[in-house]
């Protein structure tokens, strides 16, 4: 009675499973896997003849690693069994491997019993799996060989990813023995490893159908316009899989379009395989230029398999424009002549801008009520002259300058010297005015930049245009004076905001014309024209 106990605990403590099988070539890398699932668990490898333990080490040929056992590299001494043993919590289970190390021939580059089994592909695509290589960390594939030969033929035939090689519409001529080497570096030592496999093409079952013209539909009426070209389809489902007889094309008036004496006439064929392998034909007919003569013709598709054939006919007709189409185009015509119209008056605008205010100016409410606290229109800065001799400047500020403005546009000016009665505060009279003046009127001389006594009165009204920002600067250059880096910073920071209206030597010839560009530059700055207001009345 106990041995039999002891035969049954023997038994439930270890197990013991069946053996697999692999194979490799001398001097090549080897990793065997142990067939059980021992992740994450205690794992012995044995001589199974000799029950001699096989160290963990590196650095040995032979050593294993966990589930691993590995051969770098193999020798044909190393055929043999070997038994993996994985402890758990309350027994041990033993695999048994078979290895089996072949030696290099001449002219045999691999053992017919050394294949792993076959992959497959079919007339549309093929793959073939590199055998072994995922129990080689980080492992590169080097070549691919076809019976024992470099791939040859177009580039675009083959294709390789990580670990496999891709085979583009595979025939029969491409079935075979494919290998694969590639390379392994195990603590800085590279080791090579090959693999084979054969290949093998499977013919596609296909099976006809009767065909199905999906477009255009019977007796449908195209519109076409005359002179212009158009493209007629016909797209028909002629089965599943690739089928061996398969048509789709057009004929014009019962002749096919290929055999058509005419230059105006073309036809495109292409056939494809859809999803559920679904084996479609489509003809493309494209007539160059449309006459008449097609308006009376029959344009005829016809699909056709093993099985039978269909038709189906169409007509081309006069496309016939709508009301919509009418008033679509009148729209696009209107809304371009107003962008025409729109972008003359622009460059007209841009061209007489100054005519165009002054003629308004002079048209729409020519004088304006403000009650604004001002007096003046414009008060008027110039050099002085230190002399008691004439000079045009002045003869300028007290004559021409009021006679345009004052007299014949009834502006009104304050000018020092005429404005300012002898007696008053200067200091005072010139601070008043100038913030009573809508304007400022600056006369730039090359005498201006040594004139002192212009120095207050020009502070005063610097002051209001630039830091009150209560009043705006016409600039009027007299003479030429090119370079202006001798003013004031205030005055060269107006110039460079504004530039100036320059009096140029034609403008003496007839200086009282107010028409002219000089005259139309000083009106086009000046305010609008007012009423006098109680308080000018007052002053």
């Amino acid at each position: 009675m106990g041995l039999v106990q002891l035969i049954l605990l023997s038994t439930f403590l270890s197990v013991s499973v069946t053996s697999e099988s692999f194979h490799a070539m001398e001097d090549e890398a080897l990793v065997v896997k142990c067939p059980q699932d021992c992740q994450n668990r205690t794992v012995k490898w044995y001589h199974t003849q000799t029950n001699q333990l096989i160290p963990a080490e590196e650095g040995g040929r032979i050593h294993s690693s966990g589930q691993f056992l590995w051969f770098l590299p193999t020798s044909k001494n190393d055929s043999g069994n070997y038994t993996c043993v994985t402890r758990y919590s309350n027994y041990t289970k033993q695999s048994t491997v078979s290895v089996m190390v072949y030696p290099h021939k001449q002219g045999i580059c691999f053992p017919s019993w050394i294949r792993y089994p076959n992959d497959t592909g079919t007339s549309t695509s093929g793959r073939i799996v590199c055998p072994t290589i995922d129990n080689y960390e980080s492992a590169t594939i080097v070549k691919w060989y076809k019976d024992c030969k470099p791939l040859q033929g177009p580039r675009e035939k083959y294709s390789m990813g990580e670990k496999y090689l891709y085979i583009k519409q595979p025939q029969k001529t491409d079935e075979g023995h494919y290998t694969c080497h590639f390379t392994y570096t195990h603590s800085g030592n590279v080791y090579n490893v090959s693999a084979t496999r054969p290949f093998i093409v499977k013919e596609e079952v296909s099976s006809p159908i009767p065909p199905q013209i999906q477009y255009p539909t019977d007796n449908a009426v195209i519109q076409v316009e005359l002179g212009s070209p158009v493209n007629i389809s016909c797209g028909a489902l002629l089965g599943i899989g690739k089928q061996n007889i398969a048509v789709v094309t057009w004929e014009v008036n019962g002749i096919k379009a290929e055999y058509l004496n005419t230059s105006r006439f073309h036809e495109h064929r292409q056939f494809c395989m859809r999803r559920n392998r679904e084996y479609y034909g489509e003809s493309i007919l494209t007539i160059e230029e449309v006459k008449e003569e097609d308006l009376l013709s029959n344009f005829t598709c016809t699909a056709l398999n093993e099985i039978e054939h269909v038709r189906l006919t169409v007509t081309l007709q006069l496309k016939v424009p709508c009301k919509g189409d009418n008033h679509s185009t009148y729209t696009t015509i209107g809304i371009l002549v107003l962008l025409v119209i729109i972008a003359l008056l622009l460059i007209l605008y841009q061209f007489f801008r100054i005519d165009i205010v002054l003629l308004c100016q002079g048209i729409f409410k020519p004088y304006k009520t403000q009650d604004d606290g001002k007096i003046y229109d414009a008060y008027v800065i110039y050099p002085k002259n230190r002399t008691n001799e004439a000079n045009f400047v002045e003869y300028f500020v007290h004559q021409i300058l009021p006679d345009v403005l004052e007299n014949k546009h009834r502006y009104k000016l304050c000018i020092y010297g005429r404005d300012i009665l002898p007696g008053e505060d200067a200091a005072n009279a010139l601070e008043m005015r100038i913030q009573k003046s809508r304007r400022l009127i600056i006369i730039l001389t090359p005498q201006l930049i040594q004139c002192e006594e212009f120095g207050y009165e020009h502070q005063i009204a610097l002051y209001s245009a630039l830091i009150q920002n209560n009043i705006k600067v016409i600039l009027l250059e007299m003479e030429t004076i090119g370079n202006y880096e001798g003013m004031q910073e205030s005055l060269r920071y107006i110039i460079k905001q504004q530039d100036t209206i320059k009096w140029k030597e034609k403008h003496k010839e007839c200086p009282h014309a107010s028409n002219s560009k000089f005259w139309k530059l000083v009106r086009y700055h000046m305010p609008l024209r007012h009423k006098p207001s109680q308080l000018s009345h007052a002053v």
